[in-house]
């Protein structure tokens, strides 16, 4: 039987891109699992300084519980600041919510990212889904979700700028003033980008024509939607007014939440270590972001705990404030999200079939 030329790199060419579809598909599970591995180890680390962790406790069972509940309403603030970012992007594109169901919406994806593999995608899906049905087209609903990463980013970066400045000297010893600089400078180009008409139109455009010159995709039917959804994200247009009440809203966002980790020293009986307190911050929010364990788990701690110890905290005080402020800022907020969730999931099955949102199918494709 005559072979036809080249058939025999058809197997392993077969076998190569099953392999990496694989692959893409398992590694959420395997980042997971890496991730938790990482965690064990955090928790494992700190085993090992039983005497620091025995003196947390000690420091923790002799909370003063006003500063607490004030720690747990700067938090909740926090959290309803990053609401209102997202209330006044969809307002951009002519689409009201109230603030109740936006926060609860903020709630429910929070505690999806931060308790599901890959729950950054999930929950960008779910407010997607959320976006949808309040009369949130596809364009709209995914260029919010574009902005409201784009807002968080830059703000982030400008209070960790704001954190290197307050250090100073000693925050320059660190080394991370470079680094801050250029990620500040990174963070506004983005959004400068963003927020720019033309820019924007020449980058989706010119994505979209590399996309097909190179891919071949989108073509067809899916082609000519995605030529409808750029045109959609084109015409929403964002005022000099509203990206400062965005930015006003972002920022707030992470400086309420910094104030539950300065309140969380007043609470376990300790002064505030304020000259290196917002740069820690911006340094474990930043590791927060890093895609290693679900929300930042350990790395947070970590990174925290060390920053302001550097700075000269105690170590056992600071040791028992943080993880006092992670159990407000991520263990709290865990069932609460979840909970909601379950009133929106409850809700979405009681909906007429016709007013329910797109198949979970259509949403990822558009996210993604």
């Amino acid at each position: 039987m005559t072979v036809p030329p080249g058939s025999h790199q058809a197997a392993p060419v077969s076998r190569g891109r099953r392999l990496t579809a694989s692959l893409k598909r398992s590694w959420p599970w395997i980042r997971y699992v890496v991730g938790l591995g990482l965690a064990v180890l955090a928790v494992w680390a700190l085993l090992g300084r039983r005497g620091e962790l025995s003196g947390a406790t000690g420091y923790l069972a002799h909370a003063q519980l006003g500063w607490a509940l004030l720690g747990g309403v700067l938090e909740l603030a926090s959290l309803v600041a990053f609401a209102l970012v997202q209330q006044d992007l969809l307002a951009a594109g002519d689409v009201t919510v109230s603030g109740r169901w936006i926060t609860g919406v903020t709630l429910a994806a929070t505690a999806i990212a931060n308790s599901m593999p890959a729950g950054p995608i999930v929950s960008s899906v779910f407010a997607f889904r959320q976006y949808r049905r309040r009369g949130a087209d596809e364009a709209l609903s995914g260029w919010t979700l574009a902005a409201v990463f784009v807002a968080a980013s830059v703000s982030l970066a400008i209070v960790a700028a704001a954190g290197v400045g307050i250090a100073g000297a000693e925050g320059a010893s660190f080394g991370l003033v470079g680094v801050t600089i250029g990620v500040l400078v990174a963070a506004i180009v983005m959004g400068a980008v963003f927020i720019n008409h033309r820019a924007l139109d020449w980058l989706v455009g010119a994505t979209l024509r590399a996309s097909r010159r190179l891919f071949h995709w989108p073509r067809g039917d899916l082609g000519a939607r995605a030529d409808h959804i750029v045109a959609r994200v084109r015409a929403v247009r964002i005022t000099a007014p509203q990206v400062l009440r965005v930015m006003m809203w972002a920022v707030l966002n992470w400086l309420l939440d910094c104030g539950c980790l300065a309140v969380c020293f007043l609470t376990v009986g300790v002064g505030i270590p304020w000259h290196g307190l917002l740069l820690a911050y911006g340094a474990g929010q930043l590791a927060a972001n890093l895609p290693v364990t679900p929300g930042g788990l350990g790395v947070v701690e970590g990174s925290l705990t060390i920053a302001l110890v550097a700075f000269g905290g105690a170590e056992t005080s600071t040791v028992a404030a943080v993880l006092l402020y992670r159990i407000m800022s991520f263990w709290g907020e865990l069932p609460v999200g979840w909970v909601i969730w379950a009133g929106f999931a409850w809700r979405a099955r009681r909906e007429p079939a016709a007013t329910r949102a797109p198949s979970d199918k259509d949403v990822a494709g558009v996210v993604a």
